[in-house]
């Protein structure tokens, strides 16, 4: 069967990390605030979603034998040169699950190809998957990692196109979620037309001009978190 996943994609090169490194340490000239930036492929596999897909076409597989089990009994004997003898229980049992098994592995084997599997995930399960990424990432690289805990994490799933602005305590007790979908339709609106970078410096700035507002740079900041672009 062929392997599931698909050959990584890379989307940005030194020059583009540069610029987005260097957006990153403008914003943060201006606000206590860190911004962390990170871009995956993307956020899952949906190794479960393909295998309730491949699990309904094997019922369906099944329930199309049993409503033309005289075709399919018929079309086994042609294949098998039978005699159209009668078939024992244990021998159609058997056709049945060969029959099952093979639309099974087909629909796996379909879906292995990247695009037309993520076709088939609703997007509400992409949503979901993405947004717990970010989360996780977040958790492991900006949340409680600053002094007065005002790291927030710019998210890029590329497979999925979606985008997730995670802000750890103390901005997001200031700032209302809905303050972020500006910079998240700014970011979406870039990588429609295919610039990548474009899409992370605008909501690198767009970001740090709020930061700006609400967390404005002390005398005695520090820069608590590298500024570069992490690229998975």
């Amino acid at each position: 069967m062929a392997k599931f996943g698909t050959p990584k994609t890379v989307y940005l090169g030194e020059e583009d990390h540069r610029r987005i490194s260097a957006a990153v340490g403008e914003a943060e000239m201006h606000t206590s605030g860190e911004i962390v930036t990170i871009l995956t492929e993307k956020s899952d596999d949906y190794l479960d979603v393909a295998l309730c897909w491949a699990a309904a076409a094997s019922l369906l597989a099944l329930a199309a034998l049993a409503i033309f089990a005289d075709f399919y009994i018929g079309l086994w004997d042609r294949l098998t040169d039978g005699w159209g003898a009668e078939h024992t229980p244990a021998e159609l049992f058997w056709m049945a699950g060969l029959f099952a098994a093979f639309q099974f592995a087909a629909a796996m084997i379909v879906q292995a190809w990247w695009p037309f599997r993520l076709i088939l995930v609703p997007g509400r399960i992409k949503t979901k998957r993405t947004h717990e990424r970010a989360v996780a990432f977040f958790k492991v690289g900006a949340e409680r990692r600053t002094h007065g805990r005002t790291g927030i994490l710019i998210y890029l799933s590329m497979r999925e196109h979606r985008a997730e602005i995670v802000a750890d305590a103390a901005i997001a007790g200031q700032v209302p979620d809905e303050v972020w979908g500006e910079a998240m339709i700014d970011m979406l609106g870039e990588l429609k037309e295919g610039r990548t970078a474009a899409a992370m410096v605008s909501g690198v700035e767009h970001v740090g001009r709020v930061l700006a507002q609400h967390f404005p740079r002390a005398e005695d900041d520090e820069n608590e978190i590298p500024d570069r672009l992490i690229e998975l």
